[in-house]
């Protein structure tokens, strides 16, 4: 097959599993939290654990994937997956919290390696189209969760159920193996200090750095680092408000995820078509924000009126709030200078698992304190439309767009950069 059909192969095949896997864990929340005596909300400390545990990978896992090349690495992130969910079948204490931590940096992967395969395989012409398809693997992997996870937990158990989400994880390990010979041709295997740059402060300071390379990153990180904010929020949380606000049953509150994960797997495959034929990507996600925004508060609204209102709701949110990270991932990639892809992505990535940490933990504080959900999330979703006003304003000000293929000049130009900080 052709390249690009291997490189979108296999990266949606782990972006999807990995999902699956990583969500299973909001999902069952209310089960989990109940084994370990603890209230409902609590299950927002294991998904800002988690999404330390993305930000741990995306600071300082840069070397580890120049080592073993992208598709060995997401095949460690998934085994590092499996090991997490292990520690969370168990009574939940610290060595769940430690589990939810190896989740989170087995996921994180998925964004720096999956860039790195895409950017040198897609088509030009088709490229934002191509990562939208990758990345419609999350809410793919959400939707299969939401359908097939409830069910088993009430038929089997909890613990089985998460031996089962193992299972499919180790498998999925095996199944990309064929890929790695082609994709992993360009892997250095020079790279000998990838594990001390685990624990070093200075890959951080690398990492960062690297959002210099062109001016639109900093505006481009920041509206992630906002949706990611929401998005952390809704998938942490939507169960939990559908059973604690609405008293949907588990398997009722597993199907307004699915709705909510099926819209936004269509959401980043039409938006990515559509950015692809309208140009001017961070535009379009600058005007995304306040559209997101808005139907985060219809959720909470309208939303509970009725049934069909609350998974209509649910589904809106999906194809707007989850919808986006498609076209920013390929406006990331496209903007960064070739050398730099994967740290520019990985950098960029680590302040939106800021925001996914910092999300939940405020979500689960102002519920603590006022006893509203709703008033969690109109607050979230007045950050996000805030971010997505001033990016409109300041896009306005400027007369010309700064439009540049990734394999262009300033490539070659940040040779020299690209060669140290990957270093």
């Amino acid at each position: 097959m052709p390249l690009w059909v291997s490189a979108l192969v296999a990266t949606l095949i782990v972006q999807t599993v990995s999902s699956f896997a990583s969500l299973a864990v909001p999902l069952l929340g209310p089960p989990l939290m109940a084994r370990a005596g603890l209230p409902p909300e609590s299950i927002g400390l294991v998904s800002a654990l988690t999404s330390a545990g993305i930000c741990w990978c995306l600071a300082c896992g840069g070397l580890m994937l120049g080592h073993h090349g992208p598709v060995r690495t997401l095949q460690i992130g998934l085994a590092c997956m499996a090991l997490g969910l292990l520690a969370l079948s168990q009574p939940l204490g610290l060595l769940g919290l430690l589990g939810a931590l190896a989740v989170g940096f087995g996921t994180g992967h998925n964004t720096p390696a999956g860039s790195q395969i895409l950017i040198r395989a897609a088509p030009p012409r088709h490229r934002t189209l191509i990562f939208s398809i990758k990345q419609a693997g999350v809410p793919l992997g959400g939707a299969l969760a939401g359908l097939v996870l409830a069910p088993l937990v009430l038929a089997q158990g909890l613990t089985v159920t998460l031996g089962v989400v193992i299972g499919i994880v180790l498998a999925t390990i095996l199944l990309v193996q064929p890929f790695r010979q082609r994709l992993d041709a360009e892997r250095g295997e020079g790279q000998p200090g990838w594990a001390r740059a685990l624990l070093s402060p200075r890959a951080l300071g690398r990492s960062v750095g690297t959002l210099r390379a062109h001016s639109s990153l900093p505006l481009l990180t920041a509206l992630g680092a906002s949706f990611s904010m929401v998005q952390a929020c809704l998938m942490a949380f939507t169960a939990t408000y559908a059973m604690t606000r609405h008293d949907a049953s588990l398997t009722e509150a597993g199907l307004i995820v699915t709705a909510m994960q099926l819209a936004s797997m269509i959401g980043r495959v039409v938006l990515g078509w559509l950015a692809d034929r309208m140009g001017q990507a961070l535009r379009h996600l600058a005007m995304q924000a306040v559209a997101s925004a808005l139907a985060v508060v219809l959720l909470v609204t309208i939303g509970g009126e009725n049934a069909w209102a609350l998974y209509g709701c649910a589904a809106l949110v999906g194809f707007t709030a989850i919808g986006w990270n498609g076209v920013h991932m390929a406006e990331l990639a496209r903007v960064a200078p070739l050398s730099l892809v994967s740290d520019v992505t990985s950098a960029a990535s680590l302040f939106g698992f800021v925001g996914s940490i910092c999300g939940p933990l405020i979500f689960t504080l102002l519920v603590s304190w006022s006893g509203s959900y709703g008033l969690a999330f109109c607050l979230m979703a007045a950050q996000l439309a805030g971010f997505g006003l001033v990016s409109v304003a300041v896009l306005g000000r400027r007369t010309k767009p700064e439009a540049r293929d990734s394999s262009a000049s300033l490539a070659s130009t940040d040779c020299g950069e690209g060669s140290t900080l990957n270093g």
